[in-house]
């Protein structure tokens, strides 16, 4: 794709110059110009110059051959305040797996500010090379100049599989960069794998609320981008007697774009609510009948050690606050051990915890779908079983 001033039409008016958000176009002897190294093809330029059409965009549709330029898989390696994120340790081990069925490399983009032992974190968790962006500037995130960055190494290097987690981060950056590169992206995916015979990645997501699973392909453009929600996959394995390659980019020197300023991190008051962590979730959902009894997933939930979780239905009906939803539209988590208290086990909810490692199920309705993911099931109303549970742990300690 690129960018065309028809002199024959432009008359200078600098409505153009007004509205292009990167400060790509000047107006020389009454006619626009336009720096092609700082366009992004955004297109602003050619909405407000409607009236005249002297600009115009021209889209040539990439070959096929071009397409083979793409190589490799490539994770973007999220981190905050110096530390990388969980969901990329887990995206370098799918991201392994899809490299070596495509008998690629498999590389990570880290931004940031004296990371250089975070570097060596990302080789032995998997990966063969490491593009070490450093500068001030990125040491937190702010979309535009991790866009920059970003955008820069992916047209230079050509990457053919670009995966990020579906964070707050991921999620914000991703639909930017893609736009600036012109290809396609597939947001909360919950599956990863390559077609044998197209080598194209099959990126698999919930649809229509969940209820049914679609696989998506982008054929025709490069990269091939996803984000995927943590907890989805484990994580990568450590082997400290990993080697590889990293390759170092200093971008000190250089004043990337920035519109936004961090002005201070304000910490969440209260109990923080970190499912997405927890070994043991105890979860509960309209079986409990009423608010008051989520005491007892909490009682024992604090007698297990864990963490308590919800559904979405008690989530909109207030009995709990959000931060504890567990499914599609709450968190996805993968605990060593969940227990679902009174819930039936709509899509929804299974999206986000059929990958944890034990599931034990609580439901009075012995067709409730979330047996069939359940390692162990109890049919009973839970408002007997859970005080039964607990004064069994307690006798079990001593405690009773």
């Amino acid at each position: 794709m690129s960018i065309r001033v028809i002199e024959d039409k432009c008359i200078g008016c600098r409505l153009c110059v007004k509205v292009c958000p990167l400060g790509a176009i000047t107006v020389v002897d009454k006619k626009a110009r336009i720096d092609l190294d700082k366009c992004d093809l955004c297109g602003a330029c050619v909405t407000a110059c409607e009236k005249f059409q002297a600009i115009e965009i021209i889209r040539e549709k990439e070959a096929a051959g071009d397409l083979d330029s793409y190589q490799g898989v490539w994770v973007f390696a999220e981190q905050k305040e110096g530390m990388v994120a969980g969901v990329t340790l887990e995206l370098l081990g799918e991201g392994r797996k899809l490299a070596d069925q495509l008998g690629t490399t498999l590389s990570t983009v880290l931004l940031g500010s004296g990371m250089d032992q975070a570097a060596q974190e990302l080789i032995a968790h998997g990966a063969d090379r490491v593009y070490l962006a450093d500068s001030p500037q990125l040491a937190d995130f702010l979309e535009d100049p991790y866009a920059e960055v970003l955008t820069e190494l992916c047209r230079e290097h050509k990457p053919a599989i670009l995966l990020m987690g579906a964070t707050t981060i991921g999620r914000s950056l991703a639909p930017k960069l893609a736009a600036r590169l012109r290809t396609g992206l597939t947001a909360d995916c919950t599956g990863l794998a390559i077609d044998g015979e197209t080598k194209n990645l099959l990126q698999t997501r919930p649809a229509f609320g969940g209820n049914l699973m679609a696989t998506i392909i982008c054929p025709n453009h490069r990269p091939q981008m996803a984000t995927v929600r943590p907890r989805v996959f484990p994580p990568a394995k450590r082997d400290e007697n990993r080697t590889g390659e990293v390759v170092r980019l200093d971008y000190s020197a250089r004043q990337l774009l920035q519109r936004a300023e961090l002005l201070e991190v304000l910490k969440e008051a209260g109990t923080t609510i970190n499912l997405a962590e927890a070994n043991i979730i105890v979860a509960g959902g309209r079986g409990l009948c009423d608010q008051k009894n989520f005491a007892l997933i909490q009682e024992l939930a604090d007698l297990l050690g864990g963490a308590v979780g919800a559904s979405r239905a008690v989530v909109d009906a207030g009995w709990i606050p959000y931060a504890h939803q567990v499914g599609q539209t709450g968190k996805t988590v993968c605990p060593k051990i969940y227990i679902a208290c009174g819930i039936h086990g709509a899509v929804q909810h299974l999206v986000g915890m059929q990958s944890s490692e034990l599931i034990i199920a609580i439901n009075k309705n012995p067709e409730a779908p979330i047996f069939k993911v359940a390692d162990y099931g109890i049919v009973g109303d839970v408002l007997e079983v859970i005080p039964a549970l607990i004064k069994e742990i307690k006798k079990a300690r001593g405690e009773a």
